[in-house]
Formats: structure tokens, sequence, C-alpha cells
């Protein structure tokens, strides 16, 4: 059954902002997150494993980017979605590459952890020696359905 966009844009904020959802959730757990983790993939992660290391690129250096849980990294949800309000930036890739299909956002920094969103990335990105994979500000859109 679909969900409001008001209902929508509480969810991602509550997620990527760790803002209060009035009467149903707020982040003052003993231990809130503190951050969300953006991954690439080299293909989709089903919805039936969700789990953000499921096609997860090695390349050489390659390592999650860690992002603030807060205002500062993502914007203010609209029409269901947020997006990144900074830079953000992978590692540069070393001596082995890959090529990137997909991207993730999740709850730690490695390993079979829960991915929150994961989706295509508008076009496949080949990662060699020397490139520094990023998303611009306001590129990685997190969409709410």
């Amino acid at each position: 059954m679909p969900k409001a966009t008001s209902i929508c844009n509480s969810i991602v904020g509550l997620m990527y902002r760790a803002a209060a959802w009035a009467n149903v959730a707020d982040n003052a757990a003993a231990a809130p997150l503190a951050n969300v983790f953006i991954s690439l993939q080299t293909g989709n992660i089903t919805a039936a494993t969700g789990l953000q290391n499921e096609n997860e690129v090695a390349y050489t250096n390659y390592a999650r980017k860690s992002t603030l849980r807060s205002a500062t990294d993502w914007t203010v949800p609209s029409g269901g979605s947020l997006n990144n309000a900074t830079l953000q930036q992978l590692p540069a890739c070393g001596v082995t590459g890959a090529t990137a299909s997909h991207v993730a956002t999740g709850i730690a920094v490695s390993g079979a952890t829960a991915a929150w969103h994961f989706g295509a990335l508008n076009s496949t990105l080949a990662i060699a020696n020397g490139i520094t994979p990023q998303f611009n500000i306001g590129a990685l859109v997190v969409q709410e359905t």
C-alpha cells in the first residue's frame, strides 16, 4: 500500500538527517547511528538479501564513504526524496580497478549489513588507477516510495 509524500519525507528525514518524526520516532536512543555509508556495486542488490556488501566493488583502496547522518550532509526532504548536500568522494583507485553500475547507502563501514536504499547509477563508471569516484552536490538522490 502506498505512503503519503509527507510520510516518505519523514522516513528519509529520520534515516539520513536524524530528524525527529513527531509522535512516531526520534533520534534519542542511547547510541544512535551517527553516519550513513555510501557504497558502489558492480550489480544491483537484491531485495531478498538487502545487504550492502552484495556485488560491492573491490578496487584497490576502495572503502565505503562515511557521511554524517545530519542536515550537514543531506538536504531537506521534498517530494519523498532527499539529496547529498555535500560533495561525496570515495577513495581514489589504485592499481586494480572495477566497473560500478549501482550505488547503495547503509549503516556500517564494511560487511554484510543492511542496505537502506540502493539502485542503478545513471551510467556505469569505469574506475581505473587514479580515478576518484564521487557524487557532486545533489547528484545522489534517495527516493522513498
